[in-house]
């Protein structure tokens, strides 16, 4: 019997929760039923649904997984009807030789599964560790088509579309499972787990314009939406005609019911983030312009929160407000995902604090509307201080070579702010702390373990500082709310008024104590992107050259210093909360190893 829509295909792109197939399961029959109702040809689900993605080791560690994903495919195959339906799930690999589980994807209709289509290529880079856990396919074309309505299909599994010989200069894989099947269909499918990063629309877009041109076939593209600790998935699930042009797009960072018509010219297409469309066919290079990616990057961090606080149960946030930027950026971005009264900002002023720090952060919490408190620490690291002060002069006794200058007393600021933190958490129920560390001073290790970086979440821990203040003024000018964050924070030098420079007599700004921001962002822009020793950067033009005078001697001053707090910095890496990935790369955990052990010499 065929279908009498033949055209129209569904675009299930949904969001799953890992490891929990009855969820997941019931997310995929209630848009399986409406599929149904609106008889169309086929409903098409992201890889990995039913089991959800990423996985982690939640597959070696919990292998009765699988029997639960088995009886949720079953009951998935006895609701299909002429509707035929795609649903990715984790398969146990039943041969003696190989990994344990095969990255499936299942075609089912009218209640019989007809085809179950594997992987082939698997990703074990960045983010990605499907070598881990899955067995490579091989690529036999005869698996990957099928026939529905008159219309051949290709599954290519999402990496599965990331190996064209032609589109790569550096090809990973031996084999190109599109190569192989493109010839032969009308329409390729690729089901897909791909997040969001810096860059990475351009590539997939490009790539897929160009796969479907050279073959001259329709290319869908279905991909999960929503948030799973650091990766955010954003949708944007697509189709690109025989001539390598968009012709449909659904939303992004939302899941979407998208009704894909085959013969229509007037298929939805979604807008991607205000500024991306101008920086698709753009080249790899540094710029402090990063107005093209700041739509993308707000919306990629509110749903990581939405996200990370709906599927672990929390509702309310706490987090310091120092008046600075850093708190300032996320205080906004915690109203916005959170609403108002889920967050309550709190200033603790010491000795050092300034009177306009402490007006600006009661400033930003009365024009976002969010809870605010303030609680003086002078008293509470007087007492500590006193207290250590005895401990220290009993602990010589055992211990030499104490230092004559050391960074107690700031860290103990900073340690007080985070015990009364913490406090308010442990106090109050669904609530956590926010880490306000972001990527340039990660990387420093200029931030205060038990500190400033103790939280739940670390919401900016992978967005450089010259991004933050471009951000900054980005949602004063872009949300509801116009100018929520006073002027004078953006304009404030970044300081943690933790300490006085012994140079100047005043608190200690945080580019005297390292390097300016726009020199810093551009070394780790290099070591991310182009991989580059000390001395690849000392032969390179930076950006700040061209704007600032600035000697060999000093530059070279501060790329040691970079590397050298670097090397003293890992050990702060492993230790810091999870954050959503936002750049092309990341020292993020979920991506990025260092062993603490590895005393480099980052000249060439």
């Amino acid at each position: 019997m065929e279908n009498k829509n033949s055209n129209i295909i569904v675009l299930a792109q949904l969001d799953p929760i890992p490891g929990n197939i009855e969820y997941n399961k019931n997310k995929a029959i209630e848009c399986i039923k409406k599929a149904n109702q609106i008889k169309a040809s086929l409903v098409i689900f992201p890889e990995l649904f039913l089991i959800g993605y990423p996985l982690g080791d939640i597959l070696t560690r919990y292998p009765f997984i699988i029997e639960q994903t088995k009886k949720a495919l079953e009951e998935i195959k006895n609701i299909t009807t002429d509707t035929a339906v795609l649903i990715g799930f984790a398969e146990k690999n039943k041969e003696k030789i190989g990994k344990p589980f095969y990255n499936s994807t299942a075609f089912i209709q009218n209640k019989e599964i007809k085809k179950i289509i594997r992987k082939s290529l698997l990703a074990n880079y960045a983010e990605h560790n499907d070598y881990r856990y899955f067995e490579p396919a091989k690529v036999n074309k005869e698996e990957r088509i099928f026939t529905l309505n008159g219309i051949k299909y290709g599954v290519a599994i999402c990496e599965d579309s990331w190996n064209d010989f032609d589109f790569f200069e550096k090809n990973l894989y031996s084999i190109d499972p599109i190569k192989e099947i493109a010839p032969h269909v009308d329409i390729i499918v690729c089901p897909s787990s791909s997040c969001t990063r810096a860059k990475k629309e351009q590539l997939k877009h490009n790539m897929m314009k160009h796969i479907s041109k050279k073959y001259n076939v329709k290319y869908i593209y279905v991909n999960q939406a929503g948030a799973n600790d650091e990766l955010v998935y954003d949708g944007y699930s697509r189709m690109y005609n025989e001539n390598g042009e968009l012709c449909a797009m659904a939303r992004g960072f939302e899941e979407d019911f998208f009704i894909l018509d085959l013969n229509s010219s007037e298929n939805k297409i979604n807008p991607l983030p205000k500024g991306l469309e101008l920086t698709l066919n753009s080249q790899k290079e540094f710029s402090l312009d990063h107005t093209p990616d700041l739509e993308r990057t707000y919306k990629a961090i509110i749903l990581s929160i939405k996200e990370y606080f709906k599927k672990n149960n929390f509702k309310r946030a706490v987090l310091g407000l120092s008046g600075g930027l850093d708190s300032t950026i996320c205080a906004v971005l915690l109203a916005d995902a959170l609403g108002e009264k889920n967050v309550l900002g709190i200033s603790m002023p010491s000795k050092l604090t300034s009177s306009d720090s402490k007006n600006d952060a009661r400033e930003l919490a009365k024009n976002l509307g969010i809870n605010f408190m303030e609680i003086p620490i002078k008293d509470l690291h007087e007492t500590i201080s006193n207290k250590f002060k005895n401990i220290f002069d009993e602990a010589q006794i055992s211990f030499d070579n104490r230092y004559t200058q050391s960074f107690t007393q700031d860290n103990i600021q900073a340690r007080s702010r985070a015990m009364i933190l913490w406090g308010i958490a442990n106090e109050f129920a669904s609530t956590i702390t926010i880490a306000t560390s972001d990527k340039s001073e990660l990387y420093m290790g200029y931030a205060t373990i038990n500190g400033d970086m103790s939280g739940g979440f670390a919401p900016i821990s992978d967005v450089v500082k010259t991004k933050l203040f471009a951000l900054a003024r980005w949602m004063n000018e872009n949300r509801p709310q116009k100018n929520a964050i006073p002027v004078s924070i953006i304009n404030k030098p970044p300081q943690a008024e933790l300490a006085l420079d012994p140079k100047t007599g005043k608190t200690l700004l945080a580019e005297d104590a390292l390097m300016p921001y726009e020199f810093l962002d551009e070394v780790i822009w290099r070591i991310e992107n182009f991989n580059q020793s000390i001395d690849n950067m000392m032969k390179s033009k930076f950006l700040y050259e061209k704007n600032n005078t600035l000697d060999e001697k000093t530059k070279l001053e501060w790329l040691n210093k970079f590397f050298k707090r670097l090397n003293t910095a890992l050990y702060k890496w492993y230790i810091a909360p999870i954050g959503p990935v936002i750049d092309g790369r990341s020292i993020s955990k979920i991506e990025f190893r260092q062993p603490i052990t590895s005393d480099m010499n980052y000249s060439k």
